[in-house]
């Protein structure tokens, strides 16, 4: 097994040569800046441009880093499936590649492990939360109804499940991501839903974020395969019990 470092940060990333670079040289910066032992992986998620060698070039020199690659494509869950099993840190962080949420919020998430959480969720809809540029009116409408739907059905009380920011001390990896088996869109809800039945503790993390345009989410289309595939999460896994943690 590789060393162990404090922390891991991975991105998922699929044809984003234009926004990787500024997000990996700020990650750097800040993760140089804090001081003690990290590492970065991107993991290219079958990418048609040139994201790999963005990554590679922007992480050159960076004492520890990796680059994976998805081939063919298999989408954002499969992508951080593979980047969280692969990291050495003690607390594992992955990050959308645009850094809609800054990487220096990630001091509130390490905040919450210190005061005993398993798992820390970087959250929009909080009352401290800060959005500082916000979606259109009708993707929020649509975010808020898919999270009422999830806390009434799936996952209750959590209020914002899809923030794509979310910590995980080292114990929880192996028994949470290994039996992940959603791979696009719906994965945050099950990962979260299997921690919940596994017993670990997840705290809820105001946080600042910023939308940016270019996503990727089809909000009609994508929006009713992730309530399926919550839906799914729930058959799949309400069998478990903190019992199963060690049987991976």
């Amino acid at each position: 097994m590789s060393e162990l470092v404090d922390i891991s940060v991975v991105i998922p990333a699929y044809c984003e040569e234009q926004r990787l670079g500024p997000t990996l040289s700020r990650m750097r910066e800040y993760l140089t800046q804090r001081g003690g032992t990290a590492e970065i992986i991107v993991v290219d998620d079958g990418s048609a441009d040139h994201t790999s060698g963005v990554a590679r070039e922007s992480l050159a020199g960076y004492p520890r880093h990796e680059v994976l690659r998805n081939e063919p494509n298999a989408g954002k869950g499969a992508s951080v499936r593979r980047g969280m099993l692969a990291a050495a840190g003690e607390v594992v962080l992955f990050s959308d590649a645009d850094l809609s949420t800054p990487i220096e919020e990630m001091e509130k998430l390490l905040a919450a492990h210190a005061e005993g959480a398993h798992i820390a969720v970087g959250s929009r809809a909080l009352r401290e939360s800060r959005i500082e540029v916000h979606q259109s009116r009708l993707r929020e409408t649509m975010g808020r109804c898919f999270n009422l739907f999830i806390r009434a059905f799936v996952l209750g009380g959590i209020r914002d499940t899809q923030c794509g920011f979310k910590s995980f001390k080292r114990e929880t990896i192996v028994p949470i991501f290994r039996r992940q088996t959603i791979e696009r869109w719906g994965f945050d809800v099950e990962i979260l839903y299997i921690a919940r039945r596994l017993g670990y503790t997840v705290a809820e993390v105001p946080v600042v974020w910023r939308n940016d345009e270019a996503t990727k989410v089809n909000a009609g289309a994508d929006g009713l395969k992730m309530l399926r595939e919550a839906l799914q999460a729930r058959r799949l896994h309400r069998g478990l019990t903190p019992n199963d943690r060690e049987n991976n």
